[in-house]
């Protein structure tokens, strides 16, 4: 196995622990453990259980990235609401994988204080959001980059933030078409508002 396959494996065996023990249970033993290695060969890829958890949150943000990048050409034809919904649903803990995801995310912001490089992982995740928002909002408008059209990507990023956190707390069998309901009214509403300048309007 090379290098850099070993570091994702031991950043997925962190993954695994906070899913299973929490985050106060990652350290190199465990994880280590976990990832069925020696500690002496984890210790050789991350000397301190800081690197590691800094990759484990770096891997987690660039493997979403990925798969939003994976979904981006499938939106890029029809429907712009469809299109803006996929994408979003992508970053919703709306499924086993993505709820999983979510849960370590959060754990691992709660490390900030241990690891403070996890405040610059946690803000490039932050504007990657943002980024997919201002796309969105792109899709459904028709003046990309004004300060109204600027405001309506960060309201959605706000409620795309809320949302998940509502989506989090429920029970994961719960249905999660309430929050999808929400979605598609504010991006009728982000379209309404480009069609007509109001409001009135409003686009299926």
């Amino acid at each position: 196995m090379d290098r850099d396959a070993r570091k994702n494996q031991l950043a997925e065996a962190v993954w695994q622990v906070i899913l299973d023990q929490g985050i106060s249970a990652v350290s190199v033993r465990t994880v280590a453990e976990r990832a069925g290695v020696a500690v002496g060969s984890l210790r050789h890829v991350f000397p301190s259980r800081a690197e590691l958890v800094q990759f484990s949150a770096e891997l987690m943000v660039q493997r979403a990235t990925d798969r939003l990048y994976a979904t981006y050409p499938k939106a890029a034809s029809g429907d712009p609401h469809a299109r803006a919904l996929a994408l979003i649903r992508e970053v919703l803990p709306i499924t086993p994988d993505t709820r999983a995801e979510f849960e370590v995310n959060l754990a691992l912001l709660a490390e900030r204080a241990a690891v403070p490089e996890l405040h610059r992982v946690r803000g490039e995740a932050h504007q990657r959001l943002a980024g997919l928002c201002r796309r969105v909002v792109d899709m459904l408008t028709s003046e990309p980059g004004t300060p109204a059209v600027l405001a309506k990507a960060q309201r959605l990023h706000a409620l795309i933030d809320g949302l998940a956190f509502h989506l989090f707390h429920q029970p994961p069998e719960a249905d999660s078409a309430w929050a999808l309901d929400i979605i598609r009214a504010e991006l009728r509403e982000i379209a309404g508002h480009s069609a007509d300048g109001g409001g009135a309007q409003r686009s299926g």
